[in-house]
């Protein structure tokens, strides 16, 4: 055969694939998730996400350490109170469950970046994201409650903050509380692009945080819809966003993309827990090769223009990314 053109002459061994490698990716770019409860020397696996656990404020250093040791320089707080009522109060209280974690991980691992996820199912009686106004989330008290939240976290230490519930005009609320209270500097990485997906099943159990009644379609994205999408990134850098995120990630990788080629911003994709679960379960039967599809997970993401990931697994990815497998 006479081909000019041979593209495996550029797979020939795994330094020269190394050298032509569309895709890069570096540790710097993950973020943790983890979960901090009340008590005291919990560290309680979560069943449906086989190796994540919450953890109590005495023993989540523990986990910030290994962190450390594996490279994952950031990570995102979500914090379970012991009492959950209609208003939310434990999300903004002063000596919250995250707030005293952020103040606590500051102390201990000043060099590691703290994020908060900013909402309030996790602390309503009735599971869901915002006050109740019948059985509807009645939109403008709840950014209220957002705005004294993620100002509750900044106050605390954290670095940056990541409101997550799909209230309109959420950003904005934030972004003028944190900078008439001087935390200028403060960043938002807001969920702009957040589904009404079934991939969060594992994730609600972890964080206690199933609604009540009903389901969240009314204020997440109908995962039918793509200019939609388009638009809430753009709304959202418009009211201050400084990082538009992607949610979930595998199934929403098209939407990655067309994110990433609109906007100005960094891009933000969360590998959400059924997908953690999904690989987790397969891996037990013995049916996938679980650090190849990890692998592969983390590199599609980075491909399609996620500039940050957000995995349970990203101290796997950090090592993955060390030897070369992924970016």
């Amino acid at each position: 055969m006479e081909l000019l053109q041979r593209s495996r002459r550029l797979r020939g061994s795994e330094v020269l694939r190394r050298m032509v490698r569309e895709t890069r990716a570096d540790a710097s770019s993950l973020i943790y998730p983890m979960f901090v409860v009340e008590g005291s020397n919990v560290k309680e696996e979560i069943s449906s996400m086989p190796g994540q656990y919450r953890w109590s404020l005495d023993r989540f250093p523990e986990k910030l350490e290994e962190l450390a040791e594996a490279g994952v320089s950031s990570y995102m707080l979500f914090g379970i109170p012991a009492v959950k009522d209609e208003v939310a109060s434990g999300a903004y209280a002063e000596d919250g469950i995250v707030q005293r974690a952020v103040r606590l991980a500051k102390e201990r691992y000043p060099e590691l970046y703290c994020i908060t996820d900013v909402c309030l199912c996790e602390y309503t009686s009735h599971g869901h994201c915002g006050m109740l106004k019948g059985q509807e989330v009645d939109n403008d008290p709840s950014v209220e409650l957002l705005a004294r939240t993620a100002l509750s976290h900044a106050q605390a230490g954290a670095d940056m903050v990541a409101p997550s519930d799909m209230m309109d005009g959420r950003v904005l609320a934030i972004r003028e509380a944190l900078d008439g209270a001087d935390f200028t500097t403060v960043p938002i990485m807001a969920y702009s692009v957040k589904y009404a997906s079934g991939f969060y099943g594992p994730f609600r159990e972890a964080a206690d945080s199933a609604p009540a009644f009903g389901d969240r379609r009314a204020y997440q994205m109908d995962v039918h819809n793509r200019r939609e999408a388009i638009k809430k990134a753009l709304q959202d850098i418009d009211q201050g966003a400084d990082i538009v995120m992607v949610k979930p990630a595998m199934s929403f990788l098209d939407l990655v993309r067309e994110v990433h080629d609109v906007v100005d911003v960094p891009v933000a994709a969360y590998s959400v827990s059924g997908e953690y679960a999904m690989v987790k379960a397969a891996a037990a039967q013995g049916w996938i090769d679980e650090e190849r599809i990890v692998g592969e997970m983390a590199s599609s993401a980075f491909r399609a223009g996620a500039h940050i990931y957000l995995t349970y697994y990203a101290e796997l990815v950090a090592k993955l990314i060390d030897e070369g497998v992924v970016g």
